[in-house]
Order: C-alpha cells, then structure tokens, then sequence
C-alpha cells in the first residue's frame, strides 16, 4: 500500500473567492478575499490547528500572491497575516497598494452579499 501525497498543493477556487491548501487530500487552510476593480483584497486566512507550524500559511500566501501579480491585479492586505508577508517579501510589493479607509467601506459591503 502507498503513503498517499502530502506535498501541499494550493488551488483557486474563484467561487469560494479564495485560495485552499491541500495536504494528503484534506484542505489544510485558505485565504480568502474580494475583487475590487483591478484589486483582490484579502481578508483572512486560516490554516487548520492539526496542520499548525507546518509553513503552510507562507506556502498558500506566496502562491496566491503570486497568482494574483500574475494575473496584473493589484494586491492590498486587510488580513493580518497577508500584510506581514508583503512586508517581508518585496517582490510584491510593486504590486500592492494601501489599505484605506475606503477601501474597507467597499470591503464591508462585498461581504454582506
């Protein structure tokens, strides 16, 4: 009998509005967010406590974000976690912009529908 797979894989599931991490076939986490115009704004992420210290929010994290420059979006990090890899990461940062005031209204409002 083989052991099955346990190497991460991160999948975009654009009706969920998020991205998930996969371990051994089991999702191990997400991050979420909502498109604002040319923005994905990213409001939080969430690595299941059985999955803990295993780097998978940097793995998830670093393949949306990647993703997300990819696709020419702009990135702005509202969740905690988020905004503390941009600011160790600047390879995005060309591609982030500010959380605002504003920015938060329009968030708020995209997520009660």
């Amino acid at each position: 009998m083989t052991r099955p797979d346990s190497t991460p894989t991160v999948r975009h599931v654009d009706d969920r509005h998020r991205y998930e991490i996969h371990v051994d076939g089991r999702r191990a986490g997400f991050t979420a967010y909502r498109d604002l115009g040319d923005q994905r704004v990213f409001h939080h992420t969430e690595i299941d406590d059985s999955f803990a210290g295993q780097g998978l929010a940097a793995q998830l994290v670093q393949h949306a974000l990647s993703d997300v420059r990819d696709t020419g979006r702009r990135i702005v990090a509202v969740c905690p976690y988020v905004a503390k890899y941009l600011s160790r990461h600047e390879e995005f940062a060309d591609y982030a912009d500010p959380v605002t005031p504003e920015l938060r209204r329009r968030l708020e409002q995209a997520l009660r529908h």
